[in-house]
This record gives structure tokens, sequence and C-alpha cells, in this order.
């Protein structure tokens, strides 16, 4: 019940992988896309995989300029690019015969965590969100999260220019390395690197030790703590206490939190910011069972 899938964000064709539930004539769905640089084969098609055991269907996808998924400059990461992939994919998904457009859920993992917080305040059509190890933020936003600031924020989103410039892109430069000095990487922990090298190296994962980071500068910057208060689906933050990612600051998460309305949820995990993305691992199948009991619960008819 896995089928290869394609849609179009942004002018490019991204890719992915579409799990259907069997005997399900209108199932729920959840919208899925890893964090920073990784791609669908390295670990969230794992979870997709325990959330379809549950009944629920996914579509998990790469984002644009990466892995399977078109569209250039290859390996450039922008968050709000990103976001409007997240919506176009909820557009493509509720579109599908076989799928109930009233039950869709949004998943995302360390980046995309906090890019499903900022697209579940612009965007009504969501039931429930899963943010994982979210990056929020290396430190609360000086703004207030007020709805004049979210409806700027929503205007860059929809229809924003969100090209950026060299003063606002951070590389080319790898995704990690083992050795900051000589060869300084995107994402410096140590932890980092050794993830990244056992799952990205495997063969078929199309992931490339390479990135270029693009934050436009905005009228209002990109923010998942902005956009907290409006949050209006039931939402679980996975958070990690031990987090090593600078931007994955944990108090930041909470800050977030504590702004947005209920229903909500917050779990703290232990193994830092990677041990969840460890298959098989006690980590995984702690985060995977709590992420897929809060889906079913809230996509339930």
């Amino acid at each position: 019940m896995t089928e290869a899938v394609e849609f179009t964000s942004e002018g490019a064709t991204l890719r992915g992988l579409l799990f259907r539930p069997a005997g399900v004539a209108d199932a729920p769905v959840v919208v899925m896309a890893h964090g920073t640089s990784a791609t669908i084969r390295m670990v969230a098609d794992r979870y997709a995989e325990v959330f379809h055991r549950h009944g629920l269907g996914v579509l998990l996808y790469d984002h644009r300029n990466l892995g399977s998924s078109d569209g250039e400059p290859r390996q450039e990461i922008n968050p709000w690019i990103q976001c409007r992939g997240y919506l176009d994919a909820i557009g493509f998904v509720r579109s599908l015969d076989g799928i109930d457009p009233d039950r869709v859920a949004l998943w995302g993992d360390s980046y995309s965590g906090g890019e499903v917080l900022v697209v579940g305040a612009v965007d009504h059509r969501l039931r429930a969100i899963v943010a994982q190890v979210p990056v929020c933020g290396a430190t609360a936003p000086t703004l207030e999260p007020t709805a004049a600031n979210l409806a700027a924020i929503r205007r860059s989103l929809l229809d924003g220019d969100v090209a950026g410039g060299p003063d606002v892109t951070v590389g080319p430069l790898p995704v990690v390395s083992p050795d900051q000095l000589g060869t300084p990487s995107l994402l410096e922990p140590i932890q980092a690197f050794r993830w990244f090298m056992e799952y990205g190296a495997r063969h078929g994962s199309g992931w490339r030790n390479q990135v270029t980071r693009v934050v436009p500068a905005t009228p209002v910057p990109f923010s998942p703590v902005l956009c907290a208060p409006f949050l209006t689906p039931p939402t679980l933050l996975m958070v990690a206490p031990e987090d090593e990612m600078v931007h994955a600051n944990y108090d930041v998460a909470r800050s977030a939190y504590e702004l947005m309305p209920e229903p909500k949820e917050w779990y703290d995990i232990a193994g830092g910011h990677f041990g969840l993305l460890y298959h098989p691992s006690a980590l995984f199948d702690e985060a995977a069972r709590v992420q897929a009991d809060f889906l079913q619960r809230w996509l339930s008819p």
C-alpha cells in the first residue's frame, strides 16, 4: 500500500511516498518531511511505517532542492520555501481519492519541526501537528507575538519575496564535519556528524554532505515563537532537555509551548537531538509510540 507520488511546489516537482492504510475508504493522513538536509530514507520513513501500522495514511516527501525532489539551487534550504512545500503537500494530499481532506496532520523534525508550527498558524486545514526536537531559535525573538506580526508572516509565506541574497546566505559548506577548525560545517556538534554519517551515507539515501542555508530578511522574521499563540490544531512538542543543537534551544521551545492555546502536549525525551533518530532503538520506539497515539487520538473521525 505504498506508492511513489509527486506534486509541484514553487515551480519544481517534489517527490515522495504515499502510504495508504489497507481497507480504509477515507483515511486520515500525516504529511511529513525531514529536517536540515536529510531525506526520506534517513529514518523519517521508519516513523511513517509506524504511523501506517496504526491505521494512518502518510505522505512523506523530500523538501525542494533535496534528495529525490527537483529544484535549484541544489542543497539550498530556505524555511519559507520549505513551508510553501508543506502547503502544497497539504493541498495535494487533500485532493487524492481515499483520503479524508478534513483529517490532515503535519509532522516535522528539527528544522522542519519549527516549520510545521509556522504553517500550522497560517493554514487552518489541519487537525493535528507533531514537532519533534523543533528548531524554535537559539534565543527568543525580540518582537511580540501579535496578530499584526502574524499577518506579516502570513503575507511573506503566501506571496512575499523570499528569494534572499548573499547577505542572508550561509554556504555552500558541509552539513557536518568532525573537524570544526579545519573544515567548519553548518551543524557543529559531533553528534550531528555521527548521525548523518551513519544514515546519510547509506546506499540510496540521496543525501549529500553539502548545504546552503538562506533565511531571507522579511518585514517580520521567520519565527515559530511568533506563530505559537495562533496555532489552532492540537499540537505535540517532543523536546530533548539535553539537545545539543544551539537553535533547538529547550527554553525557547518551552516559551513557544507556553504561548500555544490548548489542546497541546509537551513530552520530554532523552537522547539529545539525535537519540530518537536511531532505528531500531528504545528511544525511537518511545517517540513513535507517543506520536502515533497522539495522531490517532486527534485524527479519529
